[in-house]
């Protein structure tokens, strides 16, 4: 079985990695141990040093010792842990990887942890994982687990976070799990809460196809990791229909997934439908969050925690022209397909997102700025009707038989 990978800085955390460390010995697995430590020497002797570590990165121990520039040391031993970590990877020496410590320790040893592919086991025990982690995880799959108490030390709280870290990389690694026993090709799918039913019913037909669908909640967070799969060659093709997170980009609201959204599928050149799903609304937290500029706008408390804004004309002709810049980038076959009776469960005739002008703005920008060889189909749906699900089904499908 290939080591457990534990990285750290052993000049001020040693005793912790140590105790670790034996505890992941005694389930029977080999660990190695990397240290990125700067201050000092390490408490033991470690299997790659903190100079090899600085060296990977473009400097070593002593000079950056010397120079003592703190924001140096750490751009220094992030490039040369991940191309440490990645090494090991390559090489077929790491089955895990766990790391321990505060701020600056989880900034490096997620980076690194980031280069990895999803499904190695990650785990990082750290002083910030209670807080907002997104800049931390990005869109790879790691496990953060609070340390409570500061990585500084083995007392009576910290003994058992150290413990079940130890237990929980062990259980990573050592589990096993059928291989499948015919791998289809994989589908990007977005959805949120008001297209559940369109990207339901379309998964659902998919399958019967033959493919697997990978479903991404268009939370920002979801829109990258389905970009960032897309980007790194593993998707078949993209069913975008939940296109929500162009709003919060527009509007400065709190899901936004980055002015570069749609675009990965554009550069991979792989089939896709884009259909204007959720662009109705922007999310903020609860209502008390909504800044002060939105406070008039059509609000609704979609629960206690999220509070939706409809969009209006401008920001929905803003994201029309989003949209049909994307499709134009297209290296590979890509179609758009419109509903005209609503882009979410809320935007419907009757619903409280129901706003048919603010909708056509974002339609008409589409047109006007789409290249005219892209196919736009217009549906006199909801975006939830079973006929607007079958219809992206059969474009995609379609799509797909020209590559």
């Amino acid at each position: 079985m290939k080591p457990i990978v534990m990285v750290g800085s052993l000049d001020t955390k040693g005793a912790e990695f140590q105790f670790v460390r034996e505890l992941i010995r005694a389930q029977g697995l080999e660990t190695l141990m990397v240290d990125f430590g700067v201050l000092g020497d390490a408490a033991f002797e470690p299997d790659i040093s903190s100079d090899e570590v600085a060296r990977a990165g473009g400097s070593s121990i002593a000079e950056l010792r010397k120079k003592q520039d703190k924001t140096l040391a750490m751009r220094t031993m992030t490039a040369g842990l991940s191309s440490v970590v990645t090494d090991l990877y390559e090489k077929s020496r790491l089955g895990g990887i766990l790391g321990m410590g505060g701020g600056g320790g989880t900034s490096i040893a997620t980076a690194a942890m980031r280069n990895l592919p999803t499904g190695v086991p990650k785990v990082m025990v750290s002083t910030v994982a209670a807080g907002d982690v997104a800049q931390y995880v990005g869109t790879r799959d790691i496990t953060m687990m609070p340390s409570v108490v500061d990585v500084a030390g083995i007392n009576s709280i910290s003994r058992q976070i150290y413990a079940n870290a130890a237990g929980a990389i062990v259980g990573m690694v050592i589990q096993e799990i059928e291989d499948v026993a015919e791998e289809k090709p994989l589908i990007t799918a977005s959805m949120f809460g008001n297209t559940t039913e369109c990207v339901t019913r379309a998964r659902q037909h998919l399958e019967e196809q033959g493919f697997e669908v990978l479903v991404f909640h268009a939370t920002g967070t979801g829109g990258r990791t389905m970009e960032a799969l897309i980007a790194d060659g593993f998707i078949t093709a993209n069913l975008d229909i939940t296109t929500t997170e162009l709003a919060d980009e527009v509007c400065g609201g709190v899901l936004s997934a980055g002015p570069d959204r749609m675009l990965a599928a554009a550069r991979a050149g792989i089939p896709t439908v884009l259909v204007p799903g959720c662009v109705d609304m922007a999310n903020f937290w609860g209502r008390n969050t909504v800044p002060e500029k939105y406070q008039q706008r059509n609000l609704y408390e979609w629960n206690p925690d999220i509070t939706l804004m409809r969009t209006n004309v401008e920001e929905n002709k803003r994201m029309g022209e989003m949209i049909a810049k994307a499709a134009n980038q297209a290296t590979g076959p890509v179609s758009i397909l419109i509903p005209l009776k609503g882009v979410s469960q809320l935007d419907s005739p009757g619903g409280e997102f129901w706003d048919p002008e603010a909708d056509n703005a974002c339609f008409q920008a589409i047109k006007e700025n789409l290249k005219t060889s892209i196919p736009l189909i217009e549906l006199s749906h909801n975006i939830n009707d079973p006929e607007f699900a079958d219809k992206a089904v059969q474009l995609l499908l379609d799509l797909i038989k020209e590559v």
